[in-house]
């Protein structure tokens, strides 16, 4: 059985530590792990250490360090624009790529979005459950890099993002190419862009082509734009070198 793991802002590299705060009572008193036993911290940048309890208390953990290592990150690295969903379909789909292995996220104001982010209090508390997501998705999943949620883009400011990156794909039903035909890089960035429920307007895969992206299918069947991702990342995990462990 896997060990479980548990978020720091620092990862020791030897000897003594505590992990405290609500990580250290969710250890204690939910998980209630004992002396002996073992769980891994991670620092979400790819800092990983293997620790044994050697202690404990209501809400922390007294910890010993036992072995600490650097995962480097993927060289080819794939960040999500992820249209905006109605309800949690749209947390739904950014846990699911986080689970598949996507590095940076990107929520993409889309056209056709049912759902709206205001610029106020209400478009912040949306981020922010797809910040929280991701983070509680990436610890499930054990993942040594926690991918970093980016403020919502219009089109306009995800076309730069695409022209920036070393390529970059869209998904789109009427799409003629497969995704498994295209020649993807071995190293970078590549740019992975899903729209919501009622698909990419024509005149913003005009501009996102324009930009270098090129247009996509992932098979036979329309996808909904909160699965679309995770399918998409599990093809390009063959595809690519990045399952290569």
């Amino acid at each position: 059985m896997s060990l479980p793991v548990f978020s720091v802002d620092e990862v020791p590299a030897a000897g003594r530590t505590a992990l405290s705060g609500p990580e250290g009572r969710h250890a204690a008193t939910v998980r209630r792990i004992g002396v002996g036993e073992q769980l891994l911290l991670s620092d979400g940048r790819g800092g990983m250490a293997r620790c044994s309890v050697t202690s404990t208390a209501r809400d922390s953990l007294e910890l010993d360090v036992e072995e600490s290592w650097l995962v480097p990150r993927p060289a080819l690295r794939v960040r999500l624009a992820q249209a905006l969903v109605k309800g949690d379909r749209g947390e739904l789909a950014v846990e699911l790529a986080t689970e598949a292995g996507v590095d940076g996220v990107l929520p993409w104001k889309a056209a056709r979005c049912v759902a709206r982010w205001d610029d106020g209090p209400r478009g912040a508390k949306a981020l922010g459950r797809w910040r929280s997501t991701v983070a509680q998705a990436a610890k499930q999943a054990r993942r040594p890099w926690t991918p970093e949620v980016g403020e919502p883009v219009t089109t306009r400011q995800l076309s730069r993002v695409v022209a920036e990156a070393d390529a970059a794909v869209v998904l789109h039903e009427s799409a003629s190419t497969p995704l498994a035909s295209v020649d993807l890089p071995a190293e970078g960035e590549l740019v992975l862009v899903v729209g919501p429920e009622g698909g990419v307007g024509e005149d913003e895969l005009a501009v996102l082509t324009e930009a270098g992206a090129q247009a996509v299918r992932l098979g036979p069947s329309v996808l909904r734009a909160s699965t679309a991702a995770a399918v998409a990342l599990g093809a390009l995990g063959v595809l690519t070198h990045r399952w290569d462990v």
